[in-house]
This record gives C-alpha cells, structure tokens and sequence, in this order.
C-alpha cells in the first residue's frame, strides 16, 4: 500500500478553475484504501484537493501565505466521519430500518425513508400500515415483491417518496435523465460579470471575515459549509421548523457553524433572511430546484438583489430534465446511476442467487460537498474581475465522475478483500470537543494547513439556538 508523495498519482477532476495558476498541495498518504470496482479514494482525494487548491488560492488573493496539504487517510476518515462520530459514549444511528434494497418481480429497488415524512410516503404509497412496529418492513418488502420495480420506484415518488429502481451503468447512460446528466459539466458556474467589491486582506485563514448563509440539509451541503467554517467563515445554517434535520446528522455536520431555525412561509422571517443577506457573500443551498423561489432565495432571484453573491446550488439530480424536481440522496443515486449495480455480489439468500451493493462511503456526497466549497472559494478569489456567480452540482453527475474513472490498480501487497469491506488504514485520529450534547469524538477536516491538521473552530451548536444575525 505505499504512500504517494505525487499528487500526479491521483486523478484529475475537470473543475472551473485554473489549477496550473494555483499554489500547490501535496499529497501523501496510500492510493488505495477500499476495496472494490472503482476508483472511490480517487474521486475523494481529488475533490478534497481542489478544495485545499482553491483554500490556498484565496488566502493568497488575501495575502495570507499557508502551505496546504493532504493526507489520503485523513480523507478517508473525513468522508467516514459519520461512523467514527460519538456523542457522549453513543454511536449514531445510521440508515433506518425501511432505507434498504427490496427485491421487486423484476429486479431491485432502494428506498429511502430516514426522514418521518418520507417514511409516510413510502408506507402510503405501498398501502402499508404503518403503526411503528418492526414488522412494517416485512409489510414493505412483501408489497414491493408484488410490483415491477419501475411502478414501485413511479408510485413511490409520486406520493412525495424517495425511491430508485436499481439500473447498470449503461441502462443509466441511455435514460431520458441519465443522458442529460452525462452531458453536463461536473460543476457548472455562471458568472454575472457584475463589479463586486474587493476582499479585505485576511489574518490567517482564508474565509475570515466572509459570511455564509447555509440553507442545505443531510450530508453533502452541510459538508461544503461545514469546511468553509473551518477555514475562517461565518456560517450561518437555516432549517426550517417543521422538519428538523436528524440530531446525528446535525452533531457530524454542524462543526463551525450556528444553527437557527426559522418559516420562510413567515414574511418577518423572510424580511429578517433579506437584512442577512445585504452583507452576505455566499449562499450556499440544498434544496430541490424550485423548492426556494416562492421565497425568493433560487440563484436568479438572489443574483438580481446583489450580483456581486456567490450562490452555490446543490442537488441529487440537477436542476433541469425529468428528474429535476425528484427527490434523491446518495444511496438512492447510486442505485439509479449504476454504482449499487457495480457492486452488485452474489448471495444464495437472495433472489436469483445475487443482491445489489453500495460504496463503502457516502462518497458521492461527501466528494460533492467538497468541490463545492472548492468552486465557492474560486469564485470568491475571482469576484472582484467577474463579480458574482452561481454555481452548481448535482450528486447524480458525481456518480458519472466515479464511473468514469479507470479502475483502481491494487498495490501487488495488498489481501484482496470483499467489495465494500472496511477501508484499508489505520484508525483515525480523532479529536474530543465539549458540547451542548456531551463530549464528542469527531474526525477533523482532512487538510493540513502551515503544518498543522485544520479543527473546526466550534462543536456543533444545540440545534435551532442561534438568532438570525450575523456575528
């Protein structure tokens, strides 16, 4: 498992940017760290390493000097944060017990219900008495068995569900969405050219001074501001009160923010959103395409009340075609994309002798979490000559980049192992930090600034404390 001192031996993702004009980062730490199929350590490091480019381009706009690296094993760690979480001695809880493969009369289906609402999506559109016993499960697995995966995947969306009828990788690249996602850039950006004013030198870390309104939910958004937080910024994450975020999704997302919560359907939330934003420079959203214009928070409206904004946009599926307005995570794109396929195995408990698989880590999140906050940080070095900009990435065109990337050579040392088995590494060094919750184990940010691993500046806040003001 060697280590890697060239960061040529990992691979290059095509971003907005000029790299060549950037400050360097090194990378170390092994090329393999998983097993299976594709390239997953690849797309990881690499979004983590334009995100260290960008940090370290803007500090220099700043006229700060730091020298960033990173480590693969500290990525590694940071894109499994989730399960080397601990809150007061307890361990998160991670997919709930409906969120699995179901095997339909045709082939498979994923289904997400994490969420309570999506859980009663799922249940009502199945038919399904859902009374909070376990045997529910056994309810939906037997109503999925009667139905062709497409009609499950159809019905359940169309209750407001969150479902993906399992597809090859080629299946996907000749859908009426797949061939637009795979003709899309990896992050798309417009500028709006319009004068912006000049960033104040900084200290020490590149974001100090800027502030950023999160309005993202789940795990890649939250992962993007949670980065630009540690680097320096004031970030300020907004929910909305009648569907709170999971409590362990906020305690490993919500290092160096605030948290507040606040009904932008209220015209005083909505008046007091628009005061934040007058001296705002990003805002970084996670919602569906649409779901924010009624409230005037989409790019184009927010870009029209200040053109010198950063607007950075992300979504399961991308903000136009067919699949635009679905609803999607991670484990459901992977699914639909191709990947659960890639990593299908066989199993002579499962029907027809072979079940579908998933990627060790929430990669297509986490790597997307990360080029944004790389792309957000270009375009904040950048305002000044191009003014302000949207930019945008969508998980499911994530997914294309990991299968585009040629597959991972294992080093001649290495035991193979089982697709998905744990990573190839030694334990992380994780950190302990007091809280409203108790002590917290985390992983820190996997970038090493002027010599030092970079920690987030707070633990995450008691969920929905913090006012709707800028500190």
């Amino acid at each position: 498992m060697g280590s890697m001192d060239d960061d040529a031996a990992w691979p290059a993702l095509t971003v907005p940017g000029a790299p060549g004009t950037e400050p360097g980062v090194a990378v170390v730490g092994p090329r393999r760290l998983w097993d299976g199929p594709l390239d997953v350590e690849g797309l990881a490091v690499a979004s983590v390493r334009e995100a260290a480019r960008a940090a370290a381009s803007l500090a220099a706009r700043r006229g700060v000097d730091v020298p960033i690296a990173v480590d693969s094993r500290d990525v590694a760690a940071a894109f499994e944060s989730f399960q080397h979480l601990r809150v007061a001695g307890r361990a998160p809880e991670g997919f709930a017990p409906l969120s699995t493969f179901y095997a339909a009369t045709d082939g498979w289906v994923r289904v997400h219900a994490n969420y309570p609402h999506h859980r009663h999506a799922l249940t009502s559109a199945l038919e399904v008495t859902d009374d909070g016993d376990p045997s529910v499960r056994e309810g939906v697995a037997a109503a999925i068995a009667s139905m062709p995966a497409h009609a499950v995947e159809t019905r359940v969306r169309a209750t407001g569900g969150v479902a993906a009828a399992l597809r090859t990788p080629q299946e996907w690249r000749t859908h009426e969405h797949g061939r637009l996602v795979t003709a899309q850039p990896l992050v798309h950006v417009r500028a709006t050219g319009a004068p912006a004013a000049p960033l104040a030198p900084a200290d020490d870390l590149p974001l100090t001074g800027l502030r950023v309104l999160d309005l993202t939910r789940v795990i890649a958004g939250p992962t993007a501001t949670r980065l630009l937080g540690a680097l320096g910024a004031d970030v300020l994450r907004l929910d909305p009160p009648g569907r709170p975020e999971l409590l362990d999704q906020h305690l490993d997302t919500g290092f160096g923010k605030r948290s507040a919560v606040g009904d932008l359907a209220d015209p005083a939330t909505r008046a007091r959103v628009g005061e934040l934003l007058v001296t705002a420079d990003v805002v970084v959203s996670g919602y569906r395409p649409g779901a924010l214009t009624t409230f005037g928070l989409d790019a184009d409206s927010l870009l029209a009340r200040r053109p010198g904004l950063v607007v950075a946009e992300l979504s399961a599926w991308g903000a136009d075609g067919p699949w635009g307005h679905e609803r999607g995570f991670d484990s459901i794109v992977q699914v639909a994309a191709g990947i659960a396929h890639r990593y299908g195995r066989n199993d002579d408990a499962a029907p027809g002798g072979w079940r579908p698989g998933a990627l060790p880590v929430q990669a297509l999140d986490h790597a997307a979490g990360y080029l944004l906050a790389a792309t957000v940080m270009r375009l904040l070095a950048g305002r000044t000559d191009e003014g302000g900009a949207v930019a945008r990435i969508s998980l499911a065109r994530v997914a294309e980049e990991l299968l585009r990337l040629p597959g991972p050579q294992r080093a001649s040392s290495a035991a193979p192992t089982p697709a998905g088995a744990a990573p190839m590494q030694v334990a992380p060094a994780v950190r302990h930090r007091e809280s409203a919750y108790g002590v917290i184990v985390y992983v820190p940010p996997p970038l090493v600034v002027a010599g030092d691993r970079l920690d987030f500046p707070t633990p995450p806040q008691e969920y929905g404390t913090a006012e709707l003001a800028w500190t």
